[in-house]
């Protein structure tokens, strides 16, 4: 298999796996996925048979929309990572309030899945690409009059 010149192989740095990789670790990604498994666990519980949830009633239509909202939350930042800060204290506000307007926010489940979620897109930041080995730090820029020779006003 052809290499590059770093050594590495030609599949390693274009091949589907690399692509993924760095599609995944150019937004989010984990934070985003637990907020879309917390919505799914939300959303699920008002759907199963009796016997496995609580009495319910009118109750199931606020858990149904809140979880459709944190996943579509979680969706939305892998599409755009810039509003990850919003997505993040907004999916952490609805997991709270899943908390006392849907079964206990999915068994509990779901709501810590959610502000752990919202936590990790709120602290996500993007990876800036590493400089060249042989390159210089960018210079900082000296301060005014810096090393300028002090002249006495009357000379």
């Amino acid at each position: 298999m052809p290499s590059t010149a770093d050594g590495t192989t030609h599949r390693a740095v274009y091949g589907p796996r690399a692509r993924w990789r760095r599609w995944r670790r150019g937004r989010p990604f984990w934070g985003g996925l637990l907020t879309v498994l917390a919505g799914v666990e939300i959303c699920a519980i008002p759907l199963a048979p009796l016997e496995v949830m609580l009495h319910q009633g009118i109750a199931g239509v606020p858990s149904v929309l809140l979880g459709i909202v944190m996943a579509m939350l979680g969706l939305s930042v892998w599409v755009s990572p810039q509003y990850r800060a919003l997505a993040g204290v907004v999916t952490t506000l609805i997991a709270a309030a899943a908390l006392v307007m849907s079964n206990l926010g999915g068994f509990l489940i779901g709501t810590l899945a959610g502000i752990v979620g919202g936590a990790m897109m709120f602290a996500w930041q993007p990876v800036t690409p590493a400089r060249p080995a042989g390159s210089a730090p960018p210079a900082e820029p000296a301060p005014p009059h810096a090393g300028a020779p002090e002249h006495p006003a009357g000379a």
